[in-house]
């Protein structure tokens, strides 16, 4: 399509654990071009944002833009994000991530144009709550359930950050004196729910001699980790550790949600991110009867719906930072 027509659109991306996803958007927020691209896991952030700028410039050509005639581009990043600089620190479900990183000032420079920075399910929650299933809803828990578990908030109709870290429902103890959680605490939902925690108990277990088919579909279809589509085969398989693993990871997701139900009292819950939209429809029901189980209110829980922008929503919500 002409450049022209297109000139005033806006990117997105969406910085994952597993995969960076970039898109183009027009004036109405339509994905007017796309891109995806696995997200390294060597050469630290320099390489991640190598990658995000490569993704961007692939959108860009999909929609006939140039990135640099861009209103803007925004960026959902995992990690402490610090919206005024648009650096990033401590991003531990990426690697060698510690230490505050320029991402915007780098991206800034790369492509010509302004880049915005939030918080990655921060700007996923506030895509749904302004173009997908929060809607009509003055208060949003979005909870996105991939390689970590990650919260977002819309109280009074504003996107809530606290002092700058809220919305972490992952870290919420579900047990206490529980698993250990990739953040270094014990008992934390993420620690039975987060897909790369479900990877280190599974590879645990076989080394403990339990059966699973996960590593061997993971093999099989040439994935570096145990990916959404990994745990949804081997479901659809039987495998026994698969459902076990993933019924463990329900419970936690309800317990950790319904905790936060009783603090907040949303109108809605959003259940969003790679295996949330992937398994939504499947064990959606579930995670809501779990959920329901725990409220304090029984007979008043919270509307329950999947993230209705699928694997848009983080990047679509990364674009409405320069809307």
């Amino acid at each position: 399509m002409p450049a022209a027509e297109h000139s005033a659109g806006r990117g997105g991306i969406d910085l994952g654990g597993t995969k960076i996803q970039a898109i183009i958007a027009d004036a109405e927020n339509r994905v007017v071009g796309q891109a995806r691209c696995p997200t390294p896991h060597e050469g630290g952030p320099d390489a991640v944002a190598a990658a995000m700028e490569g993704a961007l410039r692939e959108a860009a050509v999909e929609a006939g833009v140039d990135p640099a005639g861009l209103q803007g581009v925004g960026v959902g990043s995992p990690g402490d994000v610090d919206g005024a600089s648009g650096a990033v620190a401590n991003a531990k479900n990426l690697p060698a991530w510690t230490d505050s990183y320029p991402l915007g000032a780098k991206l800034t420079e790369a492509l010509g144009t302004r880049v915005a920075v939030g918080n990655d399910v921060g700007v996923a929650t506030n895509a749904e709550y302004v173009l997908g299933a929060g809607r009509g809803h003055n208060s949003v828990l979005g909870v996105f359930w991939g390689t970590g578990v990650g919260g977002g908030l819309i109280l009074d109709g504003t996107p809530w950050h606290g002092r700058g870290a809220a919305g972490e429902i992952g870290h919420m103890v579900v047990k206490r004196d529980g698993a250990r959680c990739p953040c270094g605490n014990h008992g934390c939902m993420e620690a039975y729910a987060g897909r790369s925690a479900m990877e280190s108990e599974a590879r645990r277990r076989v080394e403990d001699g339990e059966h699973t088919d996960l590593f061997k579909l993971m093999a099989k279809h040439d994935k570096p980790r145990l990916t959404s589509g990994i745990w949804e085969r081997a479901l659809d398989h039987g495998d026994k550790m698969a459902e076990h693993l993933i019924d463990r990871a329900v419970k936690a997701l309800g317990a950790g949600i319904a905790s936060a139900v009783n603090l907040i009292d949303p109108e809605i819950v959003v259940l969003g991110g790679g295996l949330g939209v992937r398994f939504g429809e499947r064990l959606g029901p579930d995670i809501r009867r779990h959920m329901e189980k725990s409220l304090f209110l029984h007979d008043d829980p919270p509307e329950f719906q999947v993230a209705a922008l699928g694997d848009f929503g983080g990047a679509l919500g990364a674009a409405l930072l320069v809307a």
